[in-house]
């Protein structure tokens, strides 16, 4: 897999050789930008798609577990309408997930979060705000974001969170500062559900059931009812496939607090 690091060095490697090589004989200016455009897609690609590993090493899958255990996680919350659903649906079914908070939601639905701990899941850090220009923090806005979120949710659960989110799955040379230094895991996903774009449920569902096996992390939202109608299928579906969904930490084998 690309990483940032290595991708820089030959970039720039190339361009010295170039640059060099042009003193003996004329080198075309369009390469130049040819090298330089194919870093940009490349840089990108790897800013958004979370599990290239490109800026830095997301925790998506566990292909090597023993057991037929999967990872539900629910993003964007605490919702005020939908999570007590998706929880009565998860107890119904016996089924474990993480739950990666937005602060500023946590802090206005502080029993939710307790709830969601009580009926045994666990949750993680997905910024304070979670704007839309988030990947466009440095490394110290970031890091004060994710502070936040974990002094809010410490103050209402006791509990320091070590299991991180990127908004959107974005990730970028600030964010990995921040992780580094912050020393949490970056958690991302193996199978994405979609299910916040104007996709149908039985859409959503095909996409999930069509990719999913044991050691994946699917990636839902709690914030909507075509979650919910989808949820319950996908419950009923991972039960006759003989798959069980626990927490992220536990498929991952890492700890979710400190």
């Amino acid at each position: 897999m690309l990483k940032r690091k290595y991708v820089n060095f030959f970039v720039i490697s190339l361009l010295v050789a170039l640059i060099s090589l042009n003193f003996v004989i004329d080198i075309p200016w369009f390469i130049y930008l040819i090298i330089l455009f194919l870093w940009l897609l490349i840089t990108l690609f790897g800013s958004f798609f979370i599990r290239w590993n490109y800026h830095l090493t997301s925790l998506s899958s566990n292909k090597n577990i023993q057991e037929n255990n999967v990872s539900l996680t629910f993003d964007d919350g605490p919702n005020a309408e939908f999570t007590p659903q998706i929880l009565d649906l998860l107890e119904k079914h016996n089924a474990k997930a993480t739950f990666f908070l937005i602060g500023k939601y946590a802090e206005k639905h502080p029993t939710i979060v307790q709830d969601i701990l009580k009926k045994g899941h666990s949750i993680g850090n997905h910024t304070y705000s979670h704007t839309n220009d988030f990947g466009f923090f440095g490394t110290n806005k970031v890091i004060s974001e994710l502070n936040t979120t974990k002094g809010i949710v410490e103050k209402i659960t006791g509990f320091k969170m070590l299991l991180y989110r990127p908004a959107f799955g974005v990730t970028n040379p600030s964010i990995q500062e921040a992780v580094a230094n912050l020393k949490v895991n970056s958690i991302g996903w193996s199978v994405r559900s979609l299910d916040t774009t104007s996709r149908s449920e039985d859409a959503i569902l095909k996409r999930i059931t069509a990719k999913v096996s044991k050691g994946d992390i699917i990636l839902l939202h709690d914030t909507s009812k075509k979650t919910i109608v989808v949820l319950e299928r996908l419950l009923l579906f991972l039960q006759a496939n003989n798959l069980k969904s626990v927490p992220a930490e536990q498929l991952l084998n890492i700890k979710a607090y400190e």
